[in-house]
């Protein structure tokens, strides 16, 4: 199966050399603000440094504004302009990435499927997740065919539910939020037919800005006076999660300046926090950290796939198994931060897995002999 990628890429219309020019400035951007250092960053980007002062003075030229200060002897930093180029380039990646992978996965699948040779394709749904995203470059390098879509966890489970995917991707809340979400997602789940099995264990909690300026330590202090949130959208877990908890805070959502304003992955958020244009948000720790935000747990959380009992030992499904149970794949988890792997690809029933929805649906009594 071929691994193909879809990216977005700057074009700046106005200029005979925009296609050539900005996906060089932005990843050269991106190199300086990462290691301070203009020589170091052309090394990061294999370029020579006087290409780099090349791309940088051209960029000056087009755009009327330096973009970097470089001072002999002190390192170069990012000016204003700089920054706000380079963290809309990362908004806009973090937001775009999910719809990319996607059409990336859907397009393999097809071509796949159209192969004399092919010998099916694992179809799967799933709530956006570092985890998730891993998994299927995992399953690519070791040549499974995967088709992933992102949704929200209802989406995802719902989709399950109709015969539309081989495994949903979904999360959980420990603790006493465990029984408000499940009885969203209760309706899509089948004990008798279907089993769990572990990804990932995470923190959820509020990414803020870095060294927390607005000294945010919980929901009730996104209502304050000069907080600006962004939301998760409706039917998203991570939504569903933060409407219960303001509601157990009695924190009325009117009240949180930014609610409505939406993204649509924890990358997203943090890097919507990052760029300035946001002093918190909802997400998994992974994000802030990948981002160097700040981060206030709030609660842990079990990201688990769904799967069919009577599938478990079809090819495709073993296979998924056997990637999940590696000692090359529970690594990498661990090195994304903020994510604990150590029950990954342990299969396990509905009922003990969710304590809640074991309580509301006992195992049925079986009717006693008459003979």
């Amino acid at each position: 199966m071929h691994k193909l990628a879809i990216k977005a890429v700057w074009v700046l219309r106005d200029h005979p050399e925009g296609e050539r020019l900005m996906p060089r400035l932005l990843a050269l951007l991106a190199a300086i603000h990462d290691t301070g250092s203009l020589a170091l960053a052309c090394a990061k980007t294999g370029d020579s440094y006087r290409h780099g002062w090349g791309v940088l003075r051209e960029a000056r030229e087009v755009f009327g504004v330096p973009l970097v200060d470089s001072v002999r002897g002190r390192g170069a930093t990012l000016t204003a302009f700089g920054e706000k180029l380079l963290w809309s380039e990362k908004r806009i990646s973090a937001r775009l990435m999910p719809t990319l992978e996607g059409l990336s996965s859907e397009l393999e699948a097809e071509l796949e499927r159209a192969s004399p040779e092919s010998r099916g394709v694992l179809r799967v749904i799933a709530s956006h997740a570092f985890a998730m995203t891993a998994l299927r470059d995992f399953l690519a390098r070791r040549h499974i065919p995967v088709e992933l879509a992102y949704r929200g966890s209802s989406d995802a489970l719902a989709s399950f539910h109709h015969g539309d995917c081989d495994v949903a991707g979904f999360h959980v809340p420990v603790g006493e939020l465990e029984p408000l979400v499940l009885a969203v997602y209760e309706r899509w789940l089948d004990p008798a037919r279907q089993v769990l099995v572990h990804l990932v264990e995470r923190r959820q909690g509020i990414i803020v800005a870095a060294d927390n300026p607005h000294a945010i330590t919980s929901l009730a202090d996104l209502a304050r006076v000069g907080v600006r949130f962004v939301n998760r959208q409706p039917g998203s877990g991570t939504r569903l999660i933060l409407d219960h908890l303001l509601a157990r805070e009695g924190v009325a959502p009117r009240r949180i300046r930014g609610y409505d304003r939406v993204e649509y992955t924890h990358a997203a958020i943090a890097a919507f926090i990052a760029s300035g244009m946001a002093d918190a948000g909802l997400g998994v720790e992974t994000a802030a950290r990948q981002f160097h935000l700040g981060f206030v747990p709030l609660m842990n959380e079990r990201y688990f796939l769904l799967a069919r009992r009577d599938s478990l030992h079809s090819p495709m499904i073993e296979r998924l198994l056997a990637v999940m149970r590696s000692r090359e794949f529970k690594a990498h988890l661990v090195r994304l931060q903020g994510l604990d792997s150590g029950r990954c690809g342990r299969i396990e029933e509905l009922r003990d897995a969710l304590p809640s929805f074991a309580a509301r649906h006992p195992p049925r009594k079986r009717k006693a002999d008459p003979g």
